[in-house]
């Protein structure tokens, strides 16, 4: 509650006004200012500490004032215990204050004639009421920080570099791929190939290497032969003997036993002596045997199958081939996963080199004394085992070389029937993936996903929000149109409002609604209608339109449910306001003075603030004056009382003091006459006394309508107001030029003066 106004210091008409702070304003405090004044100042003060906006005041700053402006008002609530504008702010603000006024009706109802699109937004709010408000206020606060991620996520996606053409969310959301590098390498080598395909036509798969075995086992049971029935020393002597008797004595001493064996007999086939008892024909027999000869053809076919297989020529092919693959190899690595050839041909001809070596030696010496059973040496099987080992890594080089031609096939198969979009669009997919889960990269996704997340919290809380109003506002929009619709019907107002309805913008929100004219929509909106179409500009006048502006905020304070703590500032509601608007206005300011914590009216009008003061309890009023001084205003205590005392009531009050006292100037009571009968008659006999109508002409009506059905005075009365109107038009300048020097009696003057006050009685 604002307890007094202690100081109002270069503001509009107040140049340094501190006569009101000795003044307490009360409960109701009425403010009675002509125009000019400084009414319209003061409630732009107080909109100005309701709001906190310095603006009203600071616009209004005195002009050739020296000092800026500077306004102190005590209030309660504090601390502070006094409102200070200083320095362009204030130290404390009301915003339990709402007020009407100018201001109000621009911002809130229509400007001009026009419903902006500000108004409608504003009377969205005006309609929601402070917990509206108050949702819509948290509603736009997630909205704003909606922005401020949305914001936030610009600049981080920004900071997300490698990410091509692709979004910022779809960056992020790429899932991570162990073997992305394996998969990238891919793709490339699968458009290598779409670039090369009559290449990949025509190059041939890879031949498997052929590295022969060196058949040990066979050649160790060959070493391990001998015949049975033949030593070794018997075959050195027979072998001793054919080698003394000459070239090609071994074939015919083969042939000899061969058939000395087919006779069976035991005399010599030569000489014909009897061989029984010979020592030495069973070893020549046994030398010369098919099992011998079989021992020393299997020794000889192992060293001529070791010498053909491993020759020379062979370690010469295998090198060649080596060769050939290694240049295939470099084509086809371009499009599919070849494994490395690393074979040392060097190293593995040497080492199969030495191992034929070495089983050469031991199967020469076996053909040499083929009875002679043998072994390989133990540096013969570890080279053996050298060139084994160069045979198993070549049967897996051959492995690896089947499945190499294997995705061979499919490298020509893709080349003839992939598309070239598609591979590249994949590569780039992979490229991406790989740059989002780079270590350069993840830490900028990381900050982009958590504003990101922090987003979708925070769209739930608008969402949650919006409901909320939504709701509200489901329950007080037709509330409030039925509210307003009523005072509009206490205000005698010819149209009704329907469809008040919220509207959700880009602007904010907003809310639109119909003037009801005989049943006929005008639609109150955003769209401007056509030239010449029905509208709020021209279907209201200035009196409805204020009339909406009052009933609007009239239902407002009326749905409030904080009205018990509100200070109400209505500055001349009925400047504009119809008459016969007026005493709903006053009814319904009197209803407020007791709901309200604090009712502070302003007007230029001394009867609409005389009613509102006649219908409120005497301990809760005060009035004050804003009255000239100088060349600005000051304030004053206003005396309403005295004031609200008619010119009627002071010329019958003199009269009556004349009748009883003979107290009175003469002439001023004798020229109080007339104007005492023009009044009565005026409000005695309206219908034939309108305004503008003169004494004689009422007169002569009367007399004209004597003993008529339409009669206004009886005789009597008509002769006595014929006397009256005689006496008086002496001391009235239509009548009497010469009206200020007309003699008076003072006993003449005493019997029209009671005969006048007789007559004002006859219809009171």
């Amino acid at each position: 509650m604002i307890t007094n106004i202690q100081l109002l210091r270069s503001v509009g008409r107040f140049d340094s006004v501190s006569t009101a702070a000795n003044i307490p304003l009360n409960r109701v405090t009425m403010i009675y200012a002509e125009n000019g004044q400084g009414k319209t100042t003061l409630a732009a003060i107080l909109r100005s500490l309701a709001t906190g906006d310095p603006i009203p005041i600071v616009e209004r700053r005195r002009l050739a004032s020296q000092q800026p402006p500077h306004v102190v008002l005590a209030c309660s609530g504090g601390p502070p215990p006094a409102a200070v504008f200083q320095n362009g702010a204030w130290n404390r603000t009301l915003p339990n204050m709402v007020v009407f006024d100018d201001v109000f009706v621009d911002q809130n109802v229509y400007s001009g004639l026009v419903v902006g699109s500000e108004q409608r937004q504003n009377l969205h709010e005006l309609i929601l009421g402070a917990q509206g408000i108050a949702l819509n206020q948290q509603l736009q606060q997630y909205v704003q920080q909606i922005e401020g991620h949305n914001s936030a996520l610009r600049q981080r996606a920004l900071a997300i570099t490698d990410r091509g053409t692709l979004s910022a969310d779809d960056f992020c959301a790429l899932p991570n791929n162990p073997t992305v590098e394996q998969d990238i390498q891919a793709a490339e080598r699968n458009i290598a190939a779409l670039h090369a395909q009559d290449p990949i036509r025509t190059t041939p798969a890879f031949d498997l290497l052929s590295l022969p075995p060196l058949e040990v086992k066979r050649i160790e049971a060959i070493l391990k032969l001998s015949v049975e029935n033949l030593d070794a020393a018997a075959a050195r002597e027979v072998q001793a003997h054919v080698a003394s008797v000459g070239t090609g004595s071994e074939e015919w001493i083969s042939e000899g036993i061969r058939r000395q064996l087919d006779t069976g007999g035991t005399n010599c086939v030569f000489c014909a002596q009897d061989l029984s008892n010979s020592p030495v024909i069973e070893h020549y027999e046994a030398f010369f045997s098919t099992e011998y000869r079989e021992l020393q053809r299997q020794v000889s076919e192992a060293l001529a199958t070791l010498n053909s297989i491993h020759s020379g020529n062979a370690a010469a092919t295998f090198e060649r081939a080596v060769r050939v693959l290694v240049e295939r190899r470099q084509f086809w690595a371009q499009f599919c996963e070849i494994p490395p050839l690393e074979i040392d041909t060097a190293t593995v001809v040497r080492d199969w080199q030495e191992a034929t070596r070495l089983l050469r030696e031991i199967l020469t010496t076996k053909q040499a004394s083929p009875l002679d059973p043998a072994e390989i040496s133990t540096t013969t099987k570890s080279a053996i085992a050298l060139y084994e080992g160069h045979l198993a890594a070549v049967a897996s080089i051959n492995l690896q070389l089947q499945q190499a031609n294997i995705d061979i096939a499919g490298v020509r198969q893709r080349a003839a029937s992939a598309n070239p979009i598609v591979e590249q669009a994949a590569l780039s997919r992979l490229r991406a993936i790989r740059a989002r889960h780079s270590p350069a990269v993840t830490g900028s996704c990381d900050l982009y996903l958590a504003e990101k997340q922090a987003k979708t919290a925070t769209e739930q809380l608008r969402d949650h929000a919006r409901a909320a109003l939504e709701q509200h506002r489901t329950n007080v929009f037709p509330t409030s149109q039925a509210a307003v619709n009523r005072y509009l019907t206490q205000f005698n107002a010819g149209f009704q409002l329907d469809s008040i309805v919220a509207a959700n913008t880009r602007g904010g929100p907003s809310c639109t609604y119909n003037v009801l004219i005989n049943n006929v929509p005008i639609a109150v909106g955003g769209a401007e209608g056509r030239p010449g179409d029905p509208s709020f500009r021209n279907t209201l006048s200035a009196g409805d339109r204020n009339a909406l502006a009052l009933a609007f905020f009239f239902a407002t304070l009326e749905l409030d449910p904080t009205i018990a703590n509100k200070i109400i500032v209505i500055d001349d509601p009925v400047s504009s306001l119809d008459e016969h608007r007026s005493l709903t206005t006053i009814q319904e300011i009197r209803r407020l003075a007791v709901q309200a914590s604090q009712v502070i009216l302003l007007s230029h009008s001394k009867n609409f603030l005389g009613q509102v003061w006649e219908g409120t309890d005497q301990t809760l009023r005060t009035a004050l004056h804003l009255t000239r001084d100088g060349n600005g205003s000051t304030i004053s205590t206003w005396n309403v009382d005295l004031d609200r005392v008619t010119e009627h009531d002071k010329r019958h009050e003199a009269l009556r003091q004349y009748s009883a006292t003979g107290s009175g100037n003469e002439r001023e009571i004798a020229t109080s006459i007339r104007p005492l009968l023009e009044a009565f008659i005026r409000v005695a006999y309206p219908e034939h006394y309108p305004p503008g109508t003169l004494l004689g002409p009422f007169r002569g009506l009367c007399e004209q309508r004597l003993n008529t059905p339409q009669q206004i005075l009886n005789p009597e009365d008509t002769a006595e107001l014929r006397n009256l109107i005689d006496y008086a038009n002496r001391f009235h300048h239509d009548t009497n030029p010469a009206w200020q020097t007309a003699t008076i009696n003072s006993t003449e003057l005493t019997g029209f003066v009671n005969r006048a006050l007789a007559f004002a009685k006859r219809r009171g």
